[in-house]
């Protein structure tokens, strides 16, 4: 009897040469419905978690959703290249070891590079937090964990390659003083950008300026290296970290108070209406609701001007606000005004007075005295 024959060939293909085929078919399918489970958990996690705000929970699912994804197709394809590796001796294959662990730890610095980046954005939220952290502070932080995650990095990926770590440190340390002379422009940018950090005389958002130095803008980014200051015009001024350490800087963001200081001069002819004019100032001024009554409020007579008596007010706004504090000092000065001419007293101006002598006239023949129309 003879015994039937299975053929083995696909479209001239004989499958019977390549046993292997099978099994890297279904490590395949496998790696494909693996990932596709666990898009699909991540998805249902997403789901629930959006019930709540977590600050730690979304960060970990945001930052980990994308590497998740690439390790099913590591692990995947690794036991993938396993097969081929024990059915051929090809020398592409001797190395998958160390390219294995290599590709798991860029993965997880990866993961955890995301996951700073998305600790940063929360804790600068007003999603999570009702008071966010300072911008500045997380900044700082994050790039300290995210410079140590790198550089941690690259010492296990240069001993997954071979590299002994000792040496390499120890290069580091007799290059360095070397690296340092050569950089220390850039050394200086660096620690100037630390004690940015550390002292805090400005942070991001702050509207600062230098009497030293033509600075003055509103603080977008602060480096390591270089700060970045969008002035007022709108043009972006990068400035070294270490221009700080020798200039002073002005931070008027942090003001208590804004000032109204002004000097108003009323004519000479209103001198007997200055006593009650500046005491309905000053009523004024202690009644009104924008003006800080813990400052200091002065109103008072101040010097005879060459065209006017002068009374100077020196008070302090509750905002800082730059926009609002001038509404508050344009309301306040025409207030002040209406009490001038409630008094019937008006604001001086610039004024001569020429006093002609008796019998000369205008076009300068004489006259007899009298007076002059």
């Amino acid at each position: 009897m003879n015994t039937p024959t299975i053929d083995t060939t696909f479209f001239g293909l004989n499958l019977a040469e390549y046993p292997w085929l099978w099994d890297v078919f279904v490590l395949v399918l496998l790696t494909l419905l693996a990932r596709y489970v666990v898009g699909m958990l991540l998805r249902k996690l997403e789901q629930q978690l959006k019930k709540t705000h977590t600050l730690w929970d979304d960060a970990l699912l945001e930052a980990g959703h994308a590497p998740a994804g690439w390790l099913v197709w590591l692990v995947g394809f690794s036991w993938v290249l396993e097969v081929l590796v024990v059915e051929s001796q090809a020398f592409v294959f001797t190395s998958l070891g160390p390219v294995r662990e290599l590709s798991v730890v860029l993965l997880l610095a990866w993961f955890m590079i995301r996951l700073i980046k998305q600790v940063e954005i929360r804790l600068m939220s007003d999603e999570y937090s009702s008071e966010p952290v300072d911008a500045t502070t997380v900044l700082a932080v994050g790039k300290l964990v995210r410079a140590a995650v790198i550089i941690t990095v690259a010492l296990v990926v240069l001993q997954t390659l071979g590299y002994s770590i000792s040496g390499v440190l120890a290069f580091g340390g007799i290059g360095g003083i070397a690296v340092g002379f050569a950089a220390k422009d850039l050394l200086a940018n660096f620690f100037g950008g630390l004690m940015v950090y550390l002292d805090r005389p400005f942070a991001v958002g702050d509207w600062i300026r230098s009497p030293d130095q033509e600075i003055e803008g509103t603080v977008e980014h602060i480096g390591w290296r270089q700060t970045c200051i969008r002035t007022f015009d709108k043009r972006p001024l990068y400035i070294p970290n270490a221009t700080f350490s020798h200039i002073s800087v002005e931070n008027p963001s942090r003001m208590l108070n804004r000032r109204i200081y002004e000097t108003i001069g009323i004519r000479y002819e209103d001198a007997g209406k200055l006593k009650a004019i500046v005491t309905d100032v000053t009523e004024l001024l202690k009644q009104h609701e924008e003006i800080d009554q813990n400052q200091t409020i002065i109103v008072n007579f101040n010097s005879f001007a060459p065209s006017s008596l002068d009374f100077f007010v020196y008070t302090f706004t509750k905002t800082t606000d730059w926009v609002k504090y001038h509404e508050v000092k344009q309301r306040v000065l025409l207030e002040i005004l209406d009490i001038i001419f409630k008094h019937d007293a008006d604001v001086a101006f610039p004024t001569s007075t020429v006093h002609i002598p008796e019998g000369i006239g205008l076009n300068g023949s004489i006259e007899q005295p009298g007076p002059v129309v």
